[in-house]
Formats: structure tokens, sequence, C-alpha cells
């Protein structure tokens, strides 16, 4: 059975201690479909899990990035005294220039990206007896965020050629219950947005866009999180944009704009002093960034265009090589994506093409290579703690044995259950290396297929 891992944990692996910053930027980038095959790449190489000698030895380039502007913004938020964004400037900073960088109107920033997700379904209404269409392909934040409101999350199913929500299949799924879609552009890459919002109008429903790892990723030219009711973004240790921990909802509706902000300052206004205990709106609670967060993400954004560029580089460059292995299926982005954030670099693994190879010796062959890579998610809606959530007592008090057991029927996704068994995974951090880089994940994998019947026997 392939070992799942998380993607906290994947990074750290793959980041590896002490690697360093990346060797240099691709200068060019084959033509998409063309043949490429590495000047150093040598046929019929023993594979490292067979004895041969690995690919490469040097780790992947480290994350984070960081170095003076980064050390002065901490001292400086230290030094002020002034740490908490009631008193202090640098979240207010962070959501002008986040928003400034997004073409949003208006950015709240919260503790972390489940609480933008949480904060977001807040201020729309949603709770209890309600039902929020959201994929099966995803990190479980995504489904927390519903449960945590009482709401049940309705699955609908994969297009695994994209890893995405099958947004054809979306309007099937909608019942009087439905009161959002949450869509996810899963690995920085796009959800067919056109076809997203075209449904959501006609039947009148929010979208929110759970972006947590499409920073600066655009759709038509539009950054990504700017389209629905609200968007979101995580600045997780393992995140484009990167605070440790940390979260942004970007809206275009200012009265939305100031329900978030009530909802994620304990029900208190934005222009409120320490001492004006008047609230507004419905419940809250305290889901607030801290001025250190937005002093180092201020930091950041000076880093990420250039580390976005290095990484849509380094992945069409990638991608053109990958596509000339028969079994490896790059992720296919949909037209509309035209620029894709590539927090993840997303691929099937298809057995049959590597003598029935296993998915999880395919990984150990790579590993073994000096590549690591992940076997990504396991099925989101099989999840036991689904169940566990659905015959607590609370759901219970709320949601009929009968209501449940339709739910069970109505969220079968066989094409993500076939994705989940498929998909392989390398993280953000591996793109910003050297082109050669990539040359050696490429060859790493050639070695694999070319002796996979051995491998398989072994």
């Amino acid at each position: 059975m392939t070992r799942k891992i998380s993607r906290r944990r994947f990074l750290a692996e793959a980041s590896a201690a002490g690697a360093g910053i990346a060797h240099g930027l691709p200068k060019t980038v084959a033509a998409a479909g063309a043949a490429v095959v590495p000047a150093a790449y040598v046929p019929n190489q023993k594979p490292a899990l067979l004895g041969g000698q690995p690919v490469r030895k040097a780790p992947f380039p480290s994350w984070p990035r960081y170095g003076q502007l980064e050390e002065k913004a901490l001292l400086d938020v230290l030094h002020s005294g002034k740490w908490f964004r009631g008193d202090g400037q640098n979240v207010n900073r962070f959501e002008t220039a986040f928003a400034q960088a997004t073409g949003s109107k208006y950015c709240v920033a919260t503790a972390n990206g489940t609480s933008a997700l949480i904060t977001s379904i807040a201020a729309l209404g949603i709770g209890a007896s309600d039902e929020v269409i959201i994929p099966p392909y995803t990190f479980i934040a995504t489904i927390n965020s519903v449960l945590l409101h009482y709401a049940l999350p309705v699955f609908v199913d994969s297009d695994p050629e994209t890893f995405q929500i099958d947004a054809r299949k979306i309007e099937a799924a909608i019942t009087e219950r439905i009161a959002a879609i949450m869509p996810v552009h899963l690995g920085g890459s796009a959800a067919d947005l056109d076809t997203i919002l075209a449904v959501a109008a006609k039947h009148k429903l929010p979208v929110i866009e759970d972006a947590c790892q499409a920073h600066m990723a655009e759709w038509k030219g539009r950054k990504l999180a700017t389209y629905g009711a609200t968007g979101c973004f995580s600045f997780q240790a393992s995140k484009n944009l990167n605070s440790g921990e940390g979260g942004a909802i970007l809206t275009q509706d200012e009265e939305l704009a100031e329900k978030c902000f009530a909802f994620h300052n304990n029900c208190r206004g934005k222009k409120t002093d320490s001492y004006d205990f008047s609230y507004r709106g419905m419940r809250g609670a305290n889901l607030r960034l801290t001025e250190f967060q937005a002093a180092l993400l201020v930091a950041q954004m000076t880093r990420l265009e250039e580390q976005s560029r290095i990484r849509v580089q380094n992945a069409q460059y990638l991608t053109s090589m990958l596509s000339e292995i028969k079994g490896i299926a790059p992720a296919r982005m949909y037209p509309g994506c035209t620029r894709n954030a590539y927090h993840l670099y997303m691929f099937r693994y298809q057995s049959p093409q590597f003598a029935n190879l296993p998915r999880a010796k395919f990984l150990k062959a790579l590993a073994a290579e000096g590549v690591p890579a992940s076997a990504g998610y396991a099925p989101l809606n099989k999840e036991p703690f689904l169940k566990t959530t659905l015959t607590s007592r609370g759901y219970q008090k709320i949601y009929s044995k009968e209501q449940i057991a339709r739910w069970e029927q109505r969220n079968q996704c066989p094409e993500n259950d076939r994705l989940c068994q498929e998909a392989v995974w390398f993280t953000q951090n591996m793109l910003l290396g050297s082109r050669s880089d990539m040359e050696q994940i490429a060859e790493a994998i050639r070695k694999i297929h070319e002796h996979a019947a051995e491998l398989a026997r072994a």
C-alpha cells in the first residue's frame, strides 16, 4: 500500500537540511510538446534501488528563503513593542499591499488559511442544514471549514486530467440546500472558473475560492481569488508566500469585507479603539494575524514575483521532458488558466506503462535517485473522520439518519478514487532550482521506466 504523508512532512523531506539557494534561473524553456533529452542522460544506467549510482546526491533548494530584510522586519516589530494588529500598522500594510498585488478591493488578514475559509463561510451566513459543494481532492482544511459550521460538504468528482473539481458535474449536485460552491485551485492551477461562475450565477449561489495553494495564479489574466464572493489564501510554512502560519480573504464587496473583519475580530468592527466594546454582526472568533507575521509577509512579497517566474519556467521545461515518457501524464491546465502558481507539480503515474511497477515502488525508486516525491491525497469523501463527525451528537440533532444515508449515496467520486491511485507530486521548492535540476528529475524517471520490469521483480 502507498504510504500517505502530509504535505508539510513531505516538504521537510524534500527541502532537506541546509540545502542553500537555487543554482540559477533557466534562460530558455523548451517548446511544449518538443522531445527533450538531457545532454547528460545515458540510457540503460542501473537504477539506484538496484545498486546503481543515483542521478543526484545534492538536496533540492531549501524553503523558506530569507535574509536581512526579513530579519530587520521582525526586529522592528519586536523593538516597537506593538505586536498586536490593534495598535500596530504592519497587518494594515500587508492587507493593502496584498490587495494591490492581486487587484482586489479589500483584504482581511487572518491567522491561517483555514480561518480564512471559516470566516468566509460565516460572513456569508452559511450554517446548520446548509450544504456546500467542494472537491474530494484537497487538503482537509477545506472540508473542516464546512463541518465547523455544522453544514454538510457535498463532494463533486475530480477531473483526473487537471486534478481539479470537474465543474461540468457541479450543476447535477445542486439541491435546495446548497448554499455555496467552494472550488479549490489545487496545486496552484485554476479550477474551471468560467463554468463554475456560470452555474453559480444561474442558481444565485456565492462562490468561495479556496486559493490557499494559488498565490499569484491567474484566470484569463486576472488573479485567482478575485472572482468569487471571497477568495482565501494560506501563508503556512509550505506555501509560496510564507509566514509560518497566516491567511487572507479577498473580496470586492465592502459590506462582506466588514463582516469578515468582525467575525475574525470577535464581533468587533474595524473602526473601533481598544476600549470600544460595542459588537456587530453575529458570533465571532479571534482569528487575527499578528504584527510579526504581517511584517514577515511584506518582506517575503519582495521575493514572490521572481520566485513565481522561476517556478513557471522550470515547470514548463520539466513538462516538455516528462510528456515524452510513456506512463507519465503531467496535470493539464484549463485554457483559461493563464498563470499557474505551481505550489505543486502534479502528474499521474500510469503503472501499466511501467511494467505494472506499483506506484509505491516507483516513489521509492525516485527517492533512491535523489528525487523526493509524494503520493498526494487520499479520497477525502471516504475518510473515517467524516462518519465520526456526521454521527456525532451535534450533527444527529440537525440531520436525520435518512438525510445522512442519502448524503452518503450522493458522495461517490469514482474518478477521484482513480486519481488518488495515480497521483504524484513534487513540491514548489524543487522548482526553484536550476535547469539541470529539472533534467535530473526527468533522467531519474527515464531510468526507472527503462528498468521498470527489473524493479517490479526486485
